[in-house]
């Protein structure tokens, strides 16, 4: 009897402890989920050799970087914010160096930062992005990176028809361009909307020019021009403390807004409920584009059913259509895997498009 309760009591023991780890690994996954870490990499302009403009005697180089790290201080206060700086100190990296820092760390967003400066009394602060028309470099290092699938040991198969030097094989990271234009659009909108209406900033609006440094990245990118150093009031306010706390909380709350509407895309992840309904389509949106792009495997880097429906002068492209949400957040995991950084789960019922967190809290 006593060795039937021991043999009892040793099972119940099993059980819990099994139960225990099962409950452990559980949290834990959910946790490493939920910790996703966005790469923010800062840019403080010039430095070292190049001290930038010296408008009314002061350094640009000396700004640009108080303001960086003054930025990444904020945002280093954020536990899903991973900063980085192409510089923490009066050095010069070169221009190719700092995108190249990007992009090695497979950054969510760069940010330079500048001052500006023009022999008339010109002011105000101004944010620019690359846009398509200047990122033929941009291209190319993209179509490098691409090329690494050359080293897959099933690629012949996978990525039928693709060649990297063709035209047709590369509409896809042209995708991917015209999506990090958009995003890229989306933060410097953001930054541009602080200067303007938090901090009354004469408003130079968000513009697109074909800047270097945002030439060498492969991700969503900004240049922010704080202000004139030529202008003296606008000289004086940019090189106290006051006007770089200001200056530098106006792009911190941007970065803090941007990061927000990510994680809103992605927070489905963090859910775990196992929905499966007929009436309910679930799609992992991977691109949103202007053209109207052929869906071979090749053009989404080896995804295949690709579907594209037209939304009114637009296209989206969705990958991982099913009725199962434990399976789309795995479609998920592949298209993230992929290099389709900003893909998010999206649901449909009856054709039209709803809230995945309802359908889950409904289910």
């Amino acid at each position: 009897m006593l060795f039937k309760q021991n043999h009892k009591f040793s099972t119940k023991v099993k059980i819990i402890v099994k139960f225990l780890f099962v409950f452990a690994f559980l949290a834990t996954s959910l946790k490493t989920e939920a910790q996703k870490k966005y790469v923010i990499v800062i840019d403080a302009g010039h430095g070292g050799k190049d001290p930038g403009n010296l408008g009314n005697g002061y350094k640009e180089k000396n700004i640009a970087l108080k303001v960086a790290l003054a930025v990444g201080d904020r945002l280093n206060k954020n536990k899903d914010i991973k900063v980085i700086y192409t510089r923490k100190g009066d050095t010069y990296p070169p221009l190719w160096k700092r995108g190249e820092i990007a992009n090695n760390a497979k950054a969510d967003l760069f940010i330079s930062i500048h001052c500006d400066s023009h022999t008339s009394n010109a002011y105000g602060a101004g944010t620019f992005v690359l846009g398509l028309r200047g990122n033929k470099k941009n291209l190319e290092i993209a179509k490098r990176e691409n090329a690494s699938i050359f080293f897959e040991e099933d690629y012949k198969e996978r990525y039928v028809g693709f060649d990297k030097n063709s035209a047709e094989s590369v509409i896809g990271l042209s995708l991917l361009q015209e999506e990090n234009l958009d995003k890229s659009l989306a933060i410097a909108g953001l930054i541009q909307h602080n200067f303007a209406f938090k901090l009354k900033r004469n408003d130079r609006k968000v513009k697109q020019d074909n800047f270097q440094v945002l030439r060498e990245t492969v991700m969503p990118s900004v240049l922010v021009e704080l202000g004139f150093l030529t202008n003296k009031k606008e000289g004086k306010f940019l090189n106290s403390k006051a006007g770089q706390a200001q200056m530098s909380s106006a792009i911190s709350d941007a970065v803090l807004s941007y990061v927000d509407n990510l994680k809103k895309n992605t927070v489905q992840l963090n859910t775990t409920p196992e929905t499966s309904n007929s009436n309910v389509e679930f799609k992992v949106q991977i691109a949103s584009s202007s053209r109207k792009v052929t869906t071979k495997a090749y053009n989404f880097k080896g995804l295949k059913n690709i579907d594209r429906v037209k939304v009114g002068n637009s296209y989206k492209y969705y990958y991982g259509i099913t009725s199962s949400y434990t399976d789309v957040k795995k479609s998920l995991e592949i298209a993230k895997k992929k290099g389709f950084s900003s893909a998010f789960v999206v649901a449909f019922k009856e054709g039209k498009k709803v809230s995945v967190a309802e359908v889950i809290k409904t289910n």
